[in-house]
Order: C-alpha cells, then structure tokens, then sequence
C-alpha cells in the first residue's frame, strides 16, 4: 500500500502531533508499506531526505508570528501560489493509495484534501487538537474559524475521522459532523520502552535539587494546559513538604502561571526548563517523584501517556472513563481529580510524595496499562487496518 502521511508538524519540530505522525509513518515503512511523508519547512532541516524506509519532503512555508490567539506555537504553513503544482507532481508521482493527515486546521491538509478529492483517494484525518479554550474571546474566534473555515473546507472531501477519547468525540461530532465520512476509535499510542531507564542523577544535579521532592510538569505551557491549577495548589504541598520543588519541561507559550507564582508568593519553587529533546524526557521522568499536568478537564494526550509508561506516579483531571471501554481506575492507576481544584490536587501530590513506595505500587498499574492497551506496534496496527479498508472501498 502507498500511504501518503501529510502534517505541517513533524520531526525536527517537537510535539505530540509531530511525534506521532513520525512514529506511525515509520510503522508503516516498517511493515513494508511504501510512506511519502508531506510536511512544511523547518529551520535545520533538509528539504528531502529519507529516514527508516520513510521519504520526507518540507515544502517551502512561512512561520507566522507568535500571537496570543495562536497561544505563541510557531505555526508554519506552506501556502503560495507554487502549492498546488507542488502537491500535483508530489502526488501524481507517488499515487497514494490512501492519505493519512494529521491536524485539522493546517493549510497541508486542507490542500492535500482537495487533492484526494479530485482523484478519488480516500483520506483519514487524525484531530490532534481541539479548537477550544477557556478565554471566551479565544473560544468565540475558534469556533468561528471552526464554522466558517474548518468544517466547509472538511465538508468538500469527508475524510474518516479517527476519535482518540471522549472528549474528541464529542468535539468532533458537534464542530464537523457533515464533513465526517466515519469515525473509528483508535487512542493515542506510543512506544512505552522509550520513556523508562532513564538517568534521575544528571537531571537532579543540573536543577541543583539534590534529594528534594520533585513534582514535574512535562509538555508546552498553552491556555488549556496553563499550569495554573498546579501552582495554585503548590502553598498547600509547601506548608507540608518545604522543599518540594515544581519542574516544569516545555515551551512556555502562556506564562499566566508564573504569574500566579509571584502572588503567591511561590516562584522560588519553580524551575523552568522550555522545551527539550525527546531524548531527554526519560532522565526527567526517572528524577521525578511525581508528574502533573493536565488539570483543566480538557484530555489526557501524549504526555500523560508517557508518564503513566514510565512508571511515574500522576495526578489529572480525567474521568475513569476517558476510554471508554479502557478504564482509568482512581487509586489503581493513577491519582484522578476534579479539574480547576488546588486542593485536591495539593492533597494527592503530598499524599504521593508522603507515601511512596504505595505510589510507585500504584504507577507500576499504570505503567501496565500502557503496555497492554496504548503500545505504539498496537496503534499501528490499527491505523494500517483501518486504511486497507478505506483504500479497498476505494477500488485502490
């Protein structure tokens, strides 16, 4: 099968969405698929190369300007008038059998959409991200650009839509269900093996932490992941454990919640790191005697997959049912909390640190339920069944 996979994110570029797109293509390479991988430009990298069976091609883009609306991500799109010849040799050439984007609100998909349409080759759209946030004129401009821009241009080629939680589900239903051709569950994946064994020593030493308890918070710092909620929480974790230390590791792209920091009165107990190498996140994981970061009710991603994987100790805002039929049990796997509650959330992160040798007890469940439901080969597999399908309905 010749699979096109198209997302203007994707490696040297970090992120979830970018991670996975990676991984996927290269699943798919590996199981002796032929994959031509359609992404934007990125400063560093080469314009083509192959990687692992996998052949990359950056089209030329402009990165827009970080704004608040855009929570200061570096967004990179690639349309100019070149585009369309671009994607039309790029694609005539490669005669995809079928094309697996990735985001939804990104120029390569809407373009390589319109593309499939025209030559009748079936595509299936992951939604990474939901257009959503809690500031009511951010939510009023998205869901605007979700009416007016995403759900026509959605509408013109019906893609099948892969649902990852609940939440998406819902989001994806009631945003674009008339340019929906099918939806299919399929939960984020990820390779567990990668994120254990790492090094907790360096990291301790370069923070300049020693033995202090550790709280760390992994992925970038935007409106629906803002940290607020944590730091909040961290006077109540202080007055009982004072050398508690807060890590967090990602790019601050909204730093409401440093400033909270500052009128609490807990910014001495903050260490921020930005963003780092993939390669790195293992040692930070091994160093942490806890990790939280998604408390605003808004999913339970990449991130928090990899913690549970690694055998970290964590606290969200999820329902044990977030799965669905893949049940997060409170206290069996992992530490659930209301969303938007400091206390709760203090509570449970000094219960952690006050008891740990019952928590990491409680992290080897989790750690478990990776490997048995959430393993990238498992997630792989899936996706490649359900675009053998869609390219045989499509006579491909």
């Amino acid at each position: 099968m010749r699979i096109a996979v198209v997302n203007n994110f994707y490696p040297p570029r970090v992120g979830g969405s970018a991670h996975m797109a990676e991984s996927l293509a290269t699943g798919y390479a590996a199981r002796g698929h032929q994959v031509l991988v359609i992404t934007a430009a990125y400063p560093g990298a080469p314009a083509e190369e192959d990687v692992d069976g996998v052949r990359i091609v950056r089209l030329p883009a402009v990165r827009l300007p970080k704004t608040t609306l855009a929570v200061n991500f570096d967004l990179t799109f690639a349309t100019r008038p070149s585009l369309p010849r671009r994607l039309r040799a790029l694609l005539g050439d490669f005669r995809p059998d079928v094309i697996h984007q990735h985001g939804q609100f990104f120029d390569l998909t809407w373009a390589t959409g319109m593309w499939a349409r025209r030559n009748d080759v079936p595509a299936l759209l992951n939604v990474h991200t939901r257009l959503e946030s809690p500031k009511p004129m951010y939510k009023a401009v998205f869901s605007a650009l979700d009416v007016c821009l995403v759900a026509p241009i959605l509408r013109r080629y019906r893609p099948m839509h892969v649902v990852m939680d609940a939440l998406m589900d819902d989001y994806i239903r009631r945003r674009y269900r008339r340019g929906v051709s099918g939806t299919v569950d399929i939960p984020v994946g990820l390779d567990p093996e990668w994120t254990r064994g790492g090094d907790p020593s360096g990291v301790r030493e370069k923070l300049g932490i020693g033995s202090s308890p550790m709280i760390l918070s992994v992925g970038h710092v935007i409106p629906l992941r803002d940290r607020v909620t944590l730091v909040e929480a961290m006077p109540r974790v202080l007055a009982q454990v004072p050398d508690a230390k807060l890590v967090v590791v990602g790019g601050i792209y909204y730093d409401a919640f440093l400033r909270r920091a500052d009128e609490l009165g807990v910014r001495d107990a903050i260490i921020t790191i930005g963003a780092v190498p993939k390669a790195e996140v293992p040692d930070y994981l091994a160093a942490a005697d806890v990790e939280c970061h998604s408390l605003q009710g808004i999913g339970f991603g990449t991130a928090c997959l990899e913690t549970l994987a690694a055998g970290v100790p964590q606290i969200a805002a999820i329902d044990e049912d977030h799965f669905g039929a893949i049940k997060i049990i409170d206290r069996v796997h992992m530490h659930l909390v209301p969303k938007d509650s400091p206390w709760p959330v203090a509570d449970r992160l000094i219960e952690v640190i006050r008891n740990p040798t019952v928590s990491r007890r409680m992290a080897e469940e989790g750690s478990s339920i990776v490997d048995k439901h959430f393993t990238m080969s498992a997630i792989i597999d899936k996706h490649i069944e359900v675009l053998t399908g869609l390219a045989r309905g499509s006579g491909g």
